[in-house]
């Protein structure tokens, strides 16, 4: 009895022993390391938080002007509709290439073709190309076969494949304008597989491009048709929105410059042959071939009014690895082309300083880190040192102001700003590990998933996908739910024993994570 008794009390000896080497260790390295660290940091977070703010209000003051002054691009460029020529017939049109790069894209294949042979246009004088990487026999078989329904009908549609997927998208675009029919275009329309134009798209366009020689590229806005599918779906909608009516619509209007948005636009061919052409070296081939353009000194006109439906991807997993490339990309590609834009002769400096500070650096790389970073790590570990403090200016009021200007893109919405800032700030953690990847060109840098469209599918009735088999490994996100833990913990701190009142946020913010940590966003596919 008494060996047992004294083996008991070594247990808990051993354990106080642990805790308190710990301890120690929490002391020696809390006051000369830890604080001075944390305090850096917060410096840092506040000079980007700063640099966010002055962006967002920027914009928000040249999108008022551009209102007010009616600014519109058919003012500022002339866009008089084509007219008909007796004397030459359809030969006073310009010839147009339609490409539609797809893969595997069984649920939505039908509604891109069908849109694009449906535009109204001289049927002569405009060839559409589908440009099929499918991998699966079966699909590509019926894209095969509407190509071939359509080609029936009189219209010129060709079907092209290739042997490999090499540059994924940019390869396969690449390769649709080596055909030797290509040569015969002067302008060439892009659609992703999920883009529906109207029929009078390229009347409303082509007048740009046909009346302005040093117009490159005229850029459409997206016209979500499933925004309403799901929350996701309309958070998703918040932040595209301001993209276009803000971003888009400023860069237009002031610089001529904007990133193209890789679908629902139109290039002259002999601007995209002079900017190099397709390049894969990037997971953003379209943005890649905008800045190349604009460093040759060609202008780009985005038309708000012109609308293309689309649809926005629903399931939570197809959304985290768009995001992945949309932010993996442009860091990458900043990394990539500085210098050379820096250096370049045939832009102005102004110019040149909008692309890398304003397009690049902030809006690419500044706003994702400074927001999981700042509001995700940085802030809510200030509640466990009470010597780091953090000025409510940059607690409150920045982040306040710019979600307030982040939300005039889509009034409809401005009841789901909370969910819209905890969302967000979710996102941004991959957002922010794509972004370092990018820079640091590492992991997955190069991953091209193509973004999963549900198409009619999402439209099911509910008996159709009631109870699904699914797999608890399918739905759990493992840096969410940790990250989540991370801040509950900083939650039930700050609740005990801190003074800065963080408690909320961070209660509301951890259980945003542990939702989308335990797969309960979006829509849900089984092994989707």
């Amino acid at each position: 009895m008494d060996g047992v008794s004294s083996a008991s009390n070594v247990f808990p000896a051993r354990r106080d022993d642990i805790t308190g080497q710990f301890g120690l260790i929490w002391l020696v390295l809390r006051e000369p390391l830890i604080v001075p660290v944390l305090k850096v940091l917060v410096v840092v977070c506040l000079g980007m938080s700063v640099m966010l703010f002055i962006e967002r209000v920027y914009m928000g003051v040249v999108i008022v002007f551009v209102k007010l002054l009616g600014k519109k691009p058919n003012k500022s460029y002339k866009c008089e509709p084509l007219k008909d020529d007796i004397e030459v017939g359809n030969s006073a049109y310009p010839m147009v290439l339609v490409q539609i790069p797809m893969y595997n894209e069984k649920e939505v294949y039908q509604l891109s073709i069908g849109a694009a042979c449906g535009l109204s246009w001289p049927s002569d004088r405009v060839i559409i190309q589908v440009l099929d990487d499918s991998t699966d026999p079966a699909i590509k078989s019926l894209v095969e076969l509407e190509c071939q329904r359509w080609a029936s009908k009189g219209i010129n549609i060709k079907y092209e494949i290739r042997d490999n997927r090499k540059g994924y998208k940019a390869g396969a675009l690449r390769e649709g304008m080596k055909h030797s029919y290509v040569k015969l275009c002067d302008y060439v329309a892009i659609f992703d597989a999920d883009f529906q134009p109207e029929p009078d798209f390229l009347w409303r366009s082509i007048p740009f491009l046909v009346h302005n020689p040093e117009i490159a590229l005229v850029q459409a806005r997206w016209k979500f048709v499933n925004s309403d599918e799901c929350l996701m779906t309309r958070m998703q909608e918040m932040s595209l929105d301001y993209h276009f009516t803000v971003e888009q619509e400023v860069g237009s209007a002031t610089y001529a410059f904007f990133g193209f948005n890789g679908t629902a636009g139109v290039w002259r061919i002999s601007a995209l042959n002079e900017a190099g052409g397709w390049k894969d070296r990037t997971t953003v081939e379209d943005m890649d071939l905008a800045v190349r353009a604009s460093l040759k000194g060609w202008k780009f006109v985005y038309v708000g009014d012109l609308k293309v439906k689309n649809e926005l991807p629903s399931t939570f997993t197809a959304y985290r690895y768009q995001q992945h490339r949309w932010s993996c990309g442009p860091a990458n590609l900043f990394k990539k082309m500085a210098i050379e834009i820096f250096k370049n002769k045939k832009v102005s400096l102004w110019k040149k300083c909008y692309v890398i500070y304003s397009f690049f650096f902030v809006r690419k790389i500044v706003a994702h880190l400074v927001t999981f970073v700042f509001y995700c790590v940085v802030l809510p570990s200030t509640v466990m040192f009470p010597e780091v403090s953090v000025p409510k200016w940059g607690s409150v009021y920045i982040p306040s102001i710019v979600t307030l200007l982040n939300a005039v893109g889509t009034p409809r919405s401005i009841h789901l700003l909370i969910f819209w800032i905890l969302f967000e700030n979710v996102m941004a953690l991959h957002r922010t590990k794509a972004t370092l990847m990018g820079l640091l060109e590492i992991g997955r840098v190069n991953e091209w998933v193509v973004t999963e469209k549900l198409g009619d599918k999402a439209k099911l009735p509910a008996k159709a996908t009631k109870k699904p088999r699914i797999r608890i490994g399918e739905r759990l996100h493992l840096l969410e739910l940790c990250t989540g833990a991370y801040l509950f913990f900083c939650g039930c701190y700050d609740l005990g024993s801190g003074k800065n009142r963080y408690y909320i946020f961070l209660y509301l913010q951890s259980f945003a994570f542990f939702i989308a940590g335990f797969g309960y966003v979006g829509t849900f596919v089984p092994n989707s």
